[in-house]
């Protein structure tokens, strides 16, 4: 559902701004001690802005808030005394986030905002703004504020370009969370393709879906295997993105290729999942929503790459024709491995992807993104993507772009004395590693670096950081979009 937030610069005073508008509250902001801020609303107050922080033990951490009244104009308004820490961009992307959360139920919010990363402040008011419902719309109380007006420092029209891009990548961010909370009673592979077709129509993309017939003839043979026990027959969606469509000059700086695991629903197979495990599983191709989205907003960031998205769409589903422990499956390319769980699914759709990138794409750098492993989690937790790379500098270039867009990842390791762990007597390779390991996630990974070759390639497992139980500054509770954001603060630095 779309962000139905706006955010835009508006220069002047905040009680001009406020009048005009209409809005209701009105935000400064308060820097990390805390240092109360100059504002002319301060001359309304019977008290000083010092009192009020030191009345509420107030220190000017991000995402704290102070409220008083004051009067501005006919009206009495709220005043919002919002902690902005070092003005740092996680700073004002979690400040932005508590005044969107604050202005909840209102038509209009004023707030100024300090020297710093406009585009991440966008990105936190924005995001904190999403909400997908299905059925009556929220109430009024809770409806998303209407408009956040800003008072940049450095005036609107130099801010103008920045909140643009956080808009951009909040939309993105937005389309992904869209995309990975639809139920699956609707999302199947069918429809994740219509939907795919539909965005690169208006994202001026070229677009080719591969249906069971097509998959089977050229040899996907993972994602014909994992798709065998669903009545919704796999896809493999491939987006394509070049600049040069969009009016760039020149040759492209490079090839990527974005691959994204599109397990709409993921019951396990017939090694069947507790019911538990399977209420998020509707989330479980959020990697394939990330990589979609991101290739949405390729032509607005003006990037001068070119970029190809693969998106390996399947159920995974328990039936008479569904795939068994035991089956041995050919990929794309003619590697084989041998399956010990059918629950280990999604690996099996990406080595497709990953080895038709390889062998017919010749890209100059591969990336998947994959909620592929619990083992991640339990390593990272909740906020942190695991990244594997066989590549140093494309490793820092995304831990960089990771920390830059508030979705860090940690990288772990290619134990290369753990490659035995996915050796099999029947097959090329097994698709779970054999006991005595451990270290799930590593195998995975390992499992997906068969399908490579010599390219510089990631892996970005999103286990833990791509759904929420509760909403966090600019995380909502279910899908979080994670990745979106990341990929495309590396395509677009």
């Amino acid at each position: 559902m779309p962000i139905e937030t706006r955010l835009r610069a508006v220069g002047g005073t905040v009680s001009h701004a406020a009048i005009d508008l209409g809005a209701e509250a009105v935000a400064v902001p308060v820097r990390k001690g805390p240092q109360a801020p100059a504002t002319e609303l301060a001359e309304s107050l019977p008290f000083t802005l010092d009192e009020l922080l030191t009345l509420h033990d107030a220190k000017g951490e991000p995402g704290e808030i102070v409220s008083a009244q004051v009067r501005v104009g006919d009206k009495v308004r709220e005043l919002l005394l919002y902690g902005v820490g070092e003005a740092e961009p996680a700073d004002l992307r979690k400040a932005g986030a508590a005044l969107a959360r604050r202005g909840r139920g209102r038509d209009a919010l004023v707030a100024v905002v300090p020297r710093g990363d406009l585009a991440a402040f966008t990105e936190g008011a924005l995001l904190a703004s999403y909400t997908f419902k299905i059925g009556a719309p929220p109430g009024e109380k809770k409806k998303a504020v209407g408009t956040v007006a800003v008072l940049p420092e450095e005036g609107p029209d130099a801010a103008a370009p920045a909140i643009e891009r956080g808009t951009v990548a909040a939309r993105a961010t937005a389309l992904a969370r869209d995309l990975a909370n639809t139920p699956s009673r609707e999302k199947d592979p069918s429809w994740l393709a219509g939907e795919a077709e539909r965005i690169a129509a208006e994202s001026g993309l070229a677009v080719r879906v591969r249906g069971e017939k097509e998959l089977v003839e050229e040899g996907f043979g993972g994602l014909v295997a994992v798709g065998g026990g669903s009545s919704r027959p796999p896809r493999l969606i491939e987006l394509s993105y070049d600049p040069r469509d969009a009016g760039a000059s020149g040759e492209p700086e490079r090839h990527v290729v974005l691959v994204g695991k599109g397990i709409t629903f993921d019951s396990g197979g017939l090694s069947l999942k507790p019911n538990d495990n399977m209420k998020s599983m509707k989330t479980d191709m959020a990697g394939g929503a990330t990589v979609i989205a991101v290739m949405a907003a390729l032509r607005d960031l003006g990037v001068r790459a070119r970029v190809t998205g693969l998106i390996a769409a399947a159920e995974n589903m328990p039936s008479g024709s569904a795939m068994r422990p035991g089956d041995v499956i050919a990929h794309y390319g003619g590697t084989t491995s041998e399956v010990l769980n059918t629950d280990a699914e999604g690996r099996l759709v990406l080595a497709d992807a990953l080895a038709y990138a390889r062998a017919d794409l010749d890209p100059d750098v591969i990336v998947d993104v994959a909620t592929l492993t619990g083992a991640a989690k339990v390593a990272l937790g909740l906020r942190y993507g695991a990244l594997f790379s066989n590549d140093d500098d494309l490793a820092a270039a995304l831990t960089r772009a990771g920390t830059a867009a508030g979705e860090p990842v940690w990288r772990l390791p290619l134990v290369e004395d753990y490659r035995e762990a996915i050796d099999s007597d029947v097959a090329d390779i097994n698709n779970t590693g054999r006991g005595g390991y451990g270290a799930g996630s590593i195998t995975a990974a390992l499992f997906l670096r068969e399908f490579v070759g010599d390219r510089p390639w990631a892996h970005l497992d999103i286990a833990g950081p791509g759904r929420s139980t509760s909403d966090d500054a600019e995380i909502t509770r279910g899908a979080t979009g994670f990745g979106a954001r990341l990929l495309l603060g590396w395509l677009a630095p």
